[in-house]
């Protein structure tokens, strides 16, 4: 891992995961817990707990739970490092990194182009208040029906026409122009000399999940070329892995039901203009499997929305092919088609909000889009259409759909069943993988409740000596209970941080459930209760090896004595 563990754990340690969440979901009193309405699903009567104790939530109506890194990543949806980065800044820390561990850019150099690129979005927004020219973008943006509402929504600024309409800001500091040539702001040509990237533009800003500037579509004003035109590839800015609107999009959503996704920038604003408020676009690239994967994350359905000629059908396709593999049950995604010539925007403004959403709502699903293009492309070849059909299928990881792909394609081949046709081509069904736990002895036994006080009160094992007779037990889960003996021994820790410590444990199921579990053993008696627990462990130790030396038919010496011994202590136990 790029971040060392030590930050984590400390991270943690002064996140108080009440106030963390308090202020993004109102927390009410709850004996010693707090409880709230769970802001990951609708309900009437709260389900949501979290302790203070623990550093811990949980919703007994859906399931969630975790620390407060967990709490950022599903609540702000963020990938793992940037949520310990939001957390991080909220004490005014630095995420420090471990050399060689990975190839993240310097933070000292990233956090420095963010700064830039946020200087560079406020500059573009002053000139389209303040510059000579600004009226004829205040025109432009007249013409299209752009409100200033959504102007400001969008940041949307002007990038002045010129060479050196953002350079001329930094005339006399020379490593910041060297920064922005890294941030793609500035370009040099041959003979060294810098210009501004993007002149005579209006200026889309993209920002990223945590709403920083990443980079810049500028879209031209008059008839020349390109029409828009990029940042390039950064070290802050990929256009693979960001959807434009994405951030803005979440500000207005917590939890959409569904997300639409365009081609352009200016497609995003237009439909925001009449109240569609949820698309995104994919920065002019084929939808990338990363996109795809924030896109599903982000709502419960997608909608596809391309031109309804080739060029649309095709680039849908290319998207289909990325989003097959990456489905899981409940994702569902949807291929809209505009009439040939027309795009998000103008249709928006032809037809209206109502009857634009009238026609998302009769967009195809992916079945059918799948299966129509097939069709379209082999006609009444049908042995073609099987083998491409079958080819695609067997990407998919949701054995729901996969099953209801087969059943689509044994109708289109003439089969009686889908059963037919696994039989007939030898498909054999993706099968879901079992939990990866190796699980402990029944729900009540003292091992298991060894585990559950241990990862409820960590600090129940610091400074416990070690146990020696539990290391030989021969026991299913107690190599987990050894585990957590030796990390909570040499360290102080709470339940969240013991937890974030098994991100990537093959164990991180089971302890999450014994985080949760109630045990029924009052505080007061949580301390005799694992001793107790302890002392029974190592007498079924004692018991194990006994068996094992009574079965021997030869014994040593010191096998002798120590049967000798082990017959006192069972004497002495069975008292």
């Amino acid at each position: 891992m790029a971040i060392p563990r030590d930050f984590i754990n400390e991270l943690i340690a002064r996140i108080d995961i009440v106030d963390l969440i308090d202020r993004k979901v109102p927390l009410k009193k709850a004996g010693k817990n707090h409880s709230a309405c769970c802001p990951f699903h609708s309900e009437k009567s709260p389900s949501f707990t979290v302790s203070r104790d623990k550093q811990f939530y949980h919703c007994f109506g859906c399931g969630a739970h975790g620390n407060a890194i967990d709490f950022v990543m599903e609540y702000d949806r963020l990938e793992f490092v940037d949520a310990i980065e939001e957390l991080a800044g909220q004490l005014g820390l630095a995420v420090p990194r471990e050399q060689g561990t990975g190839k993240r850019p310097d933070q000292g150099l990233s956090r420095d182009l963010y700064e830039l690129m946020e200087e560079a979005n406020l500059f573009y927004q002053s000139q389209l208040r303040q510059h000579t020219d600004k009226q004829k973008v205040v025109d432009y943006l007249e013409f299209r029906g752009l409100s200033s509402d959504v102007v400001e929504q969008f940041g949307i600024g002007f990038a002045p026409d010129g060479w050196d309409g953002l350079l001329g800001r930094y005339r006399q500091n020379l490593p910041a122009q060297d920064k922005l040539l890294t941030a793609g702001m500035l370009i040099a040509n041959d003979s060294g000399k810098r210009y501004d990237r993007f002149r005579d533009r209006l200026m889309f800003p993209i920002r990223d999940r945590r709403g920083r500037v990443v980079g810049f579509g500028g879209r031209v004003l008059g008839d020349g070329t390109p029409k828009y035109l990029n940042s390039p590839e950064t070290p802050i800015f990929h256009k693979g892995n960001e959807l434009y609107g994405l951030y803005e999009l979440k500000q207005k959503h917590r939890d959409p039901q569904h997300v639409l996704i365009v081609e352009g920038y200016m497609d995003v604003v237009a439909l925001a203009q009449f109240g569609i408020d949820y698309a995104v676009a994919s920065l002019g690239t084929s939808t990338t499997a990363e996109q795809f994967q924030l896109l599903v994350r982000s709502a419960k359905q997608v909608v596809c929305c391309y031109d309804g000629d080739r060029a649309g059908r095709e680039a849908a396709w290319r998207a289909l092919e990325t989003a097959l593999p990456l489905l899981k049950p409940g994702d569902q995604v949807k291929f809209m088609f505009l009439p040939q010539g027309e795009d998000p925007d103008t249709m928006v403004r032809k037809i209206g909000k109502e009857a634009f959403e009238a026609l998302m709502q009769k967009a195809m699903l992916l079945p059918e889009f799948l299966f129509d293009t097939l069709s379209a492309n082999h006609g009444t070849d049908k042995g073609a259409l099987a083998k491409q059909a079958i080819a695609l299928i067997e990407k998919v990881q949701d054995t729901v759909l996969q099953n209801l792909l087969l059943e689509n394609l044994a109708h289109k081949l003439g089969m009686n069943s889908s059963e037919d046709l696994k039989k007939k081509l030898g498909f054999t069904v993706k099968q879901a993988k079992p939990l990866n736990a190796k699980g402990l002895q029944g729900r009540g036994t003292p091992l298991r409740l060894a585990i559950a006080l241990l990862v409820q009160n960590p600090s129940l094992g610091f400074g416990l000596a070690k146990q020696p007779a539990l290391d030989r037990l021969q026991m299913t889960g107690i190599e987990l209970l050894n585990h957590l003996l030796d990390i909570t021994r040499e360290q102080t820790l709470n339940s969240a941080q013991l937890l974030e410590m098994h991100r990537e444990h093959n164990q991180k199921s089971t302890l999450i459930k014994l985080a949760q579990w109630e045990h029924q053993v009052a505080d007061e008696n949580v301390l005799p209760e694992f001793k107790q627990t302890l002392i029974w462990l190592n007498n079924q130790y004692i018991e194990q090896r006994y068996q094992e030396l009574s079965l021997k038919q030869a014994l040593t010496k010191v096998e002798k004595m120590q049967l000798t011994k082990l017959i006192s202590i069972m004497k002495g136990i069975a008292k």
